[in-house]
């Protein structure tokens, strides 16, 4: 795991990992990332993490104002 900036995000996006947005959904609804899926921290769980791709790379995001 490594801190990226949104940049190297869209990059990592466009090479085909998988942008997974873990703020609330009223949150991601206003903005988020081009093609990043919603999941929400309070719904993560065996269920939602077992849904995910894990043959793709994946950048989990959240709102950092540092």
């Amino acid at each position: 795991m490594r801190r990226i900036d949104v940049d190297e995000a869209l990059r990592l996006a466009a090479a085909g990992a998988l942008l997974v947005d873990v703020l609330p959904q009223t949150v991601y609804v206003q903005e988020h990332l081009p093609d990043a899926m919603s999941l929400p921290l309070e719904q993560l769980d065996p269920k939602a993490l077992a849904d995910l791709d894990r043959t793709r790379p994946m950048v989990v995001y959240c709102f950092d104002q540092h």
